[in-house]
């Protein structure tokens, strides 16, 4: 096994990936560890997992797949079984005869290739594949499939009903159990954010949404709707008879060691429910504002709104734009004993040490408004409002700013500037707005490029007009060209554009005298507001982002 680690070591150092010192701690950090050599590599940030493909693929010949040009037959599940490929970490891809081409992340790994010809009688042929892919390969070809033939033969011998009622009272092993936590474990896996769970008039539709994209994973036979519906309700505390009205609920559970958070919510339609859940992190804890990405000068703004005394600090953006993790982060970040902070939200996503969190329950009388009420007669210091919704919310939180309170809330508005528009369309007036807002922070999220295949490219003709007509000048951009990480996209997570606005007094005076949009959004630009497109376009220079999606996500009128 040494022998092993160690030629991948020299090819890397022929290849000139890694220096020797690099290669030197890898080898300590592995005999201490008992890791392997490449994931020891790659853990330090000594090499990307598309520089050590290359390295194998180009120096030793080994061939790299991607699932998009393979279609992988569901009965390879049978020379492989699903313990042996999970346990060893490989997905079988293709068999010519007696040799049995095999996906593995370590293709130099000979003591598994020797297993698995002696455990199957092929010849072993090992291809290298990114770790990402082999995870959404084991998935897709022992996850859901084997729950499914269970299914549709339980179906037909009519042990499961379709109507749902018998859900209740099955076990863990059963083939619609599986079926779901094996859904879910996927959608996780993969990054999923969202799981959209989809009813036509001839199947059910499987969706997951990844880096803000929905992507179709799978179909599944219309006859089994009925018992999936029912068994995600059961999972989230939901009345399964209740099939005409629209639930909220809620499942906790662990993935692979992590706690998973889940908010589930269904809709009647004509072909049945739909159900969506929106899969929450726990492990991943809440950002310091460090990690958000905002550049020096607009982390510098920000922390200046927060560390107020008191006033009304907003976040503004559509559903999904990373607002409430911004507030999250934030409020982790004036978090001192000496502090009393209360929240009041619909839903409590993260629980937050030190911080005293209320959830709404309007079906009990206790909305935004009255929950606020309450909070101001518990001496906080900082009080946090999920959304200012309504007239109502919005009076008591303006009230509550003045009178010495940090108030931190969300708006829905396009940009910084349109917030201070919406509030006094929603009834406030122009001089308690002045008064109580000292600063706005509106934001977007667009996709980062994808690291391990982000390759630099000469722009073209009308890239280079777009960025002369905006005074840019670039020789070169970036881009992902696709790879198995990535799902051949050629993007990779996801980071947020922002838009601050520290309200001066010259901008105070402008809101008090009730001007208009464009007025206000001039003199903010004036006095050095970095737009949301403009803190974009920064970003696609720096190579973090592509300017097909900065012009996506930014519209027109926000420029």
């Amino acid at each position: 096994m040494y022998t092993i680690k160690k030629r991948l070591g020299e090819l890397l150092l022929e290849s000139g990936m890694i220096s020797e010192q690099e290669l030197q701690m890898a080898l300590e950090e592995q005999q201490r560890t008992r890791k392997k050599l490449g994931d020891v590599l790659l853990t330090q940030g000594a090499l990307t997992e598309h520089q050590l493909i290359e390295v194998l693929e180009f120096q030793l010949g080994i061939p790299h797949v991607t699932l998009s040009r393979f279609q992988v037959d569901a009965k390879l599940s049978q020379v492989i079984p699903e313990q042996m490929a999970k346990r060893y970490q490989v997905l079988p891809i293709r068999m010519e005869g007696r040799k049995l081409m095999v996906a593995m992340t370590d293709p130099l790994d000979l003591f598994i290739i020797d297993d698995l010809r002696m455990s199957t009688g092929f010849t072993i042929e090992p291809a290298i594949i990114s770790r990402g892919e082999l995870q959404r390969g084991i998935a897709r070809l022992y996850g859901l499939q084997g729950s499914m033939n269970d299914m549709i033969k339980d179906l037909a011998e009519g042990s499961v009903q379709t109507d749902g009622e018998d859900v209740v009272n099955l076990g863990e092993d059963s083939p619609v159990v599986r079926l779901v936590q094996q859904m879910i474990e996927q959608a996780v896996r993969m990054g999923a954010s969202d799981i959209h769970v989809d009813p036509t008039d001839s199947e059910l539709t499987i969706r997951y949404r990844i880096d803000g994209r929905l992507r179709s994973e799978r179909s599944i036979p219309k006859s089994m709707q009925g018992v999936i519906t029912a068994r995600l309700k059961i999972l989230g505390n939901l009345n399964i008879a209740e099939r005409r009205l629209p639930q909220d609920g809620r499942i906790k559970l662990s993935v692979d060691g992590k706690p998973i958070d889940i908010r589930l919510s269904t809709l009647p339609t004509v072909h049945g429910e739909k159900i969506v859940m929106r899969l929450l992190d726990l492990a991943g804890g809440v950002k310091g504002l460090d990690k958000l990405g905002m550049t020096g000068h607009t982390l510098g703004l920000f922390k200046r709104m927060i560390e107020k005394r008191h006033g009304m600090v907003l976040l503004t953006g559509p559903t999904g734009s990373g607002k409430t993790t911004t507030l999250y982060s934030a409020l982790q970040h004036v978090n001192r004993e000496e502090m009393n902070i209360i929240t009041v939200e619909d839903p409590v996503e993260y629980m937050l040490d030190g911080i005293n969190q209320m959830q709404v329950h309007p079906a009990a009388g206790l909305t935004f408004a009255k929950g606020l009420r309450s909070i101001l007669r518990q001496d906080p210091n900082i009080v946090m409002v999920g959304e200012i919704r309504d007239l109502e919310t919005a009076e008591i939180a303006v009230r509550a700013s003045l009178t010495g309170h940090l108030v931190f809330s969300t708006l829905h508005t396009n940009d910084a500037v349109s917030t201070v528009v919406r509030l006094r369309d929603m009834g406030i007036e122009p001089y308690l707005i002045a008064s109580s807002v000292v600063g706005i922070v509106a934001q977007r999220l667009v996709r980062c490029v994808c690291p391990d295949c982000k390759t630099s490219y000469t722009p073209d003709v009308q890239e280079q007009l777009y960025l002369e007509r905006l005074g840019l000048k670039a020789d070169k951009l970036y881009h992902g060209t696709g790879c198995g990480t990535c799902g051949k996209s050629g993007y990779r997570g996801r980071m947020a554009v922002h838009e601050a606005l520290l309200i001066s007094d010259e901008l105070r005076s402008a809101i008090a005298h009730g001007q208009s949009i464009h007025e206000l959004r001039a003199l903010a630009k004036a006095e050095g507001m970095t737009s949301l497109f403009a803190d974009g376009i920064q970003k696609v220079l720096e190579g973090q982002t592509t300017l097909q999606e900065i012009i996506r996500e930014v519209e027109e009128e926000e420029r």
